[in-house]
């Protein structure tokens, strides 16, 4: 029988392994019972903040179990039982789970005891079958008529237990701020249930009652090791006797007596895949009921025995392999962190709805609104990055309206059209011309431009220069300049000097108005720096 309890058990768990490990996505529309349905189409039209709550697997699970008494006597180690269970979960925190548990608990007290009397499974008249154990004789009274103690016995009991429960159970720890998910689940919880037991007594041997034995004499001097040795050696083991019971008074199935019963517990549980987890978890029950252990007197003075007024209790310690359950279905929600979404959204939008963009620029300037400081630039006038109209002399006129683009700051305040007012250089003072205008002129010192190779264009440092020039000519009407280039031998070295004189003349007149016969300019091949060109007085 055993064996085939055994293959039947291997069977189910090979089927249950053997089923797909794959999760359907919390957001799969699948996963959605019917009746969620609404909520979860309000969700994603952006009409409602909270998604659906998703269909999770149920879990069930069978396992090992060790069952104690906490009793007027003393528990030994516990035999094997077994539990099984299932369980759902009605939200990320809370779960009710519907638990079977089955086995039985020993106990063996060490202590000798005379209070069999009060025990309605002895009687006096028949106070050897009454021990538990296995009895001590001594006289009743001694040779002066003083009171004695008798008959010893020691107590023990077998009691079977069945139980079936429901409980709620908290999830302490699948919130996660910091993390997705967790490896292990820690839950606590409590029930209400029903206990079955049936209390049995080692009392005989074979047929005949235990008598005394040679291992203890009274009992005074004797360990705990040495009496439950002694004990052990004596019984056979069979628990063959009825303990003391409620008798017709409390409600029984068959042999069994059936109390209420309330549960707390606290485990962990540690997932091996998203399909399999095992559970390490403890339980005890409270009964009211004082009988679970066959015994419920307390020893007095003179052997003498009171009705104990606490009930006993059993604890299961178990040690479960759970499966979860499901094709359409997310994980038991007590293993899914609630925030992992929220978290995902936040990082990776899918469900929010983004306006389309826009980028608007009303004056034109190539500079969106949004980083625009002059919103209302001039129409066709340069701007920075910041779409503020250039001005690069800084004289107050932006470069569009500016007919003098580079003032020499000594030239500056200027007019409306941004061109400045030098004032005459101490060389060409009529104080100092001493009627030699031609010398004054020939004694001013003008700057050399310095070209990038190959290249004809006036940087930004060399227009400066040149409005630094067109300033000293105009305080001198009658000075002349010329314009020299160094270039080499060849012709492409000659054409790029030429577009260089060309093109600082063109700046003096176009752009700084300085009369064009004012300016001659020439090549002198090997003269000087090939990228210099050196402006000089006539």
């Amino acid at each position: 029988m055993a064996s085939k309890k055994y293959k039947l058990l291997l069977g189910l768990l090979t089927l249950i392994t053997a089923t797909t490990f794959a999760q359907t996505n919390v957001r799969d529309s699948s996963v959605i019972p019917a009746k969620r349905m609404p909520q979860d189409n309000e969700f994603w039209n952006n009409n409602y903040s909270f998604p659906a709550k998703p269909r999770n697997m149920w879990e069930v699970g069978v396992g090992g179990a060790m069952l104690t008494i906490s009793g007027d006597v003393p528990s030994v180690i516990p035999t094997i039982g077994f539990e099984a269970h299932v369980r759902k979960a009605f939200g990320y925190i809370f779960s009710l789970r519907l638990q079977y548990v089955h086995g039985s608990a020993r106990g063996q007290h060490w202590l000798g005891a005379y209070n069999y009397g009060k025990n309605i499974a002895h009687d006096d008249n028949n106070a050897v079958n009454g021990g538990f154990a296995s009895i001590y004789n001594a006289n009743a009274v001694d040779g002066n008529g003083n009171r004695t103690l008798g008959t010893k016995i020691f107590y023990n009991y077998k009691t079977q237990l069945r139980d079936l429960s429901l409980q709620g159970i908290f999830t302490l720890n699948n919130i996660r701020f910091h993390k997705a998910k967790t490896g292990f689940n820690l839950y606590g919880g409590g029930g209400i249930g029903a206990t079955l037991y049936n209390a049995q007594i080692d009392a005989l041997n074979g047929d005949e009652p235990y008598t005394q034995w040679a291992g203890i004499a009274d009992g005074t001097n004797d360990t705990r090791k040495t009496t439950i040795d002694a004990l052990k050696d004596l019984q056979d083991g069979e628990y063959e006797t009825p303990a003391e019971n409620q008798g017709p008074r409390r409600p029984k199935i068959g042999k069994y007596t059936m109390k209420p019963s309330g549960t707390i517990l606290a485990g962990v549980a540690f997932k091996l895949s998203k399909r399999i987890n095992l559970a390490l978890e403890d339980r005890h029950t409270f009964v009211k009921d004082d009988l679970l252990d066959g015994q419920r007197w307390q020893e007095q003075a003179w052997g003498d025995a009171v009705l104990t007024r606490d009930f006993d209790s059993w604890n299961a310690l178990t040690l479960s392999l759970n499966f979860n359950l499901g094709s359409k279905a997310v994980e038991p929600l007590w293993w899914l962190n609630p925030l992992e979404y929220a978290y995902n959204e936040l990082n990776n939008p899918k469900h929010i709805k983004l306006p389309k963009p826009t980028f608007d620029d009303a004056d034109g300037d190539g500079v969106l609104d949004q980083l625009d400081r002059e919103p209302n630039t001039p129409a066709n006038c340069p701007v920075d990055t910041h779409g503020v109209t250039k001005d690069t002399d800084g004289d107050g006129v932006p470069d569009c309206k500016d007919k003098q683009l580079i003032t020499p700051t000594e030239c500056q305040p200027v007019d409306a059209d941004g061109v400045g007012t030098c004032p005459p250089p101490a060389c060409c003072s009529d104080s100092t011309r001493g009627g030699g205008g031609d010398d004054a002129c020939a004694s001013m010192d003008y700057p050399s431009l310095s070209f990038k190779a190959g290249s004809a264009s006036l940087s930004a440092d060399s227009k400066s220069l040149l409005s630094s020039v067109a300033g000293k000519l105009k305080a001198s009407p009658t000075c002349t300049i010329s314009i020299t280039g160094y270039p080499g031998a060849s012709k492409a070295a000659q054409a790029v000097c030429s577009k260089r004189n060309d093109a600082i003349k063109a700046y003096l007149v176009e752009t700084l108005g300085i009369s064009a016969d004012r300016v001659t300019f020439d090549c002198s091949v090997d003269g000087g720096d090939v990228n210099t060109v050196d402006i000089k007085a006539n």
